[in-house]
């Protein structure tokens, strides 16, 4: 009995034990409870790390605005500068693509002979204007009167070209027949004056479009020139007020300058001036595009060389004046309506003169470029021409 009474656990230990349960129950339960713990205070501190991130952020858009104030500072600095860059490697770029036109298409250019652009060909001469002569088989009194009043002859042709940089040629082109004698004519012609610009073209009113293309393209494979300029060979030119005038807008990249004008689109075939395409214009009626007057107008180096590299796929309408135009449809181009361009026959020029504004060129509006007279042009060549001593020292 005694034995058995000493396994019994005495009453005093159950309070201990009760104890002892408890404090190891807490433990075991704080272990339990420690992991999720952790990860909320991980969780916390990854909410406080983006907000931080966000505040970090929205300080560094705030500073931004400033960053970009500074840039378009700078930018506007420079502003002019690029743009004079921009012009120099546009002008770049249009002269090596007309230099490979060239001597793909074989351009042809010179007074007597065809001279086909190569790798050997002597570089092309810096000058200020070009100015072609467009004349026909049969203008030889036209010519003679132009050389009798506004074109130099001889060493002042040179000397002209030479110092001031303005070149001037009649250009012509061939007869259907070959070494005819048309063709030996002009050659003889040539041989006394050398003041032809000989084209690969085949000679014919309904071709001046045709011309034209040919004539700008020749002129830039010869020539680097700021301007080109097409003139009617029975048009008096104040050289000096041309070069003043053009001198005006030599910074400008593409300039298209004449006397504008939208004529109307005749559909009749039985008046001057038909259009057969007058159906690419709209409903009848409608008039042109803005175009500089076929008498007379200037085009700058970048224009000229478009016509160079494009010439094959330019499409060419039945009047010159409205073919030029079409070829700037599309392009950027600033047209400028210079109305000194384009004075009227006495005594509107005199007038002009009178007021202190002295024609660019002079012509009879009343037979539209075409006067059959010589006298008349005589006399426009002789009275529109007031100033043109004062500025024709400072040419020659």
């Amino acid at each position: 009995m005694k034995s058995r009474g000493s396994r019994k656990i005495s009453a005093k230990w159950i309070p201990i034990f009760s104890i002892f349960s408890f404090l190891i129950g807490i433990l075991i339960t704080s272990r339990m409870w420690a992991q999720p713990e952790s990860n909320s205070q991980l969780i916390s501190r990854h909410q406080h790390e983006q907000e931080l991130q966000i505040v970090s952020d929205d300080c560094t858009s705030k500073k931004k605005p400033v960053k970009d104030k500074d840039v378009m500072d700078e930018v506007y600095r420079t502003h002019e500068a690029i743009q004079s860059l921009d012009k120099q490697v546009s002008m770049l770029q249009m002269e090596l693509s007309a230099a490979r036109s060239s001597k793909e298409m074989g351009i042809g250019n010179g007074s007597a002979a065809t001279l086909e652009m190569s790798a050997d060909s002597p570089p092309r001469k810096k000058v200020f204007i070009v100015i072609g002569i467009n004349t026909a088989f049969s203008s030889r009194k036209r010519r003679d009167s132009v050389r009798g009043t506004w074109m130099p002859q001889g060493e002042k042709l040179l000397q002209l070209e030479r110092e001031k940089g303005i070149v001037i040629r009649f250009m012509i082109g061939h007869s259907a027949t070959s070494k005819s004698i048309l063709d030996r004519a002009i050659d003889s012609e040539e041989a006394q004056h050398k003041d032809f610009l000989r084209l690969e073209h085949v000679e014919g009113y309904h071709e001046l479009s045709a011309k034209t293309k040919i004539f700008f393209s020749t002129a830039v494979a010869k020539w680097d020139a700021d301007f080109y300029v097409k003139v009617d060979d029975d048009v008096h030119v104040n050289l000096g007020v041309l070069a003043t005038t053009l001198a005006h807008h030599r910074s400008k990249p593409r300039v298209y300058i004449g006397c504008m004008k939208s004529g109307p689109v005749l559909s009749r075939k039985d008046v001057k001036y038909h259009e057969p395409e007058y159906w690419k214009f709209g409903e009848e009626g409608n008039k042109y595009f803005r175009h500089a007057t076929g008498q007379i107008y200037a085009i700058s180096k970048d224009l000229a060389t478009y016509i160079s590299i494009n010439q094959p796929i330019l499409h060419k309408y039945a009047n010159e004046d409205v073919s030029l135009g079409s070829w700037f449809i599309g392009l950027e181009v600033e047209h400028i309506d210079d109305r000194n361009m384009c004075c009227g026959t006495p005594p509107d020029c005199e007038w002009k003169a009178q007021a202190g504004n002295i024609c660019v060129a002079s012509f009879d509006w009343s037979c539209s470029g075409i006067c059959k007279s010589v006298e008349k042009i005589k006399y426009v060549h002789s009275k529109c021409g007031e100033g043109d001593a004062a500025v024709w020292s400072a040419l020659v």
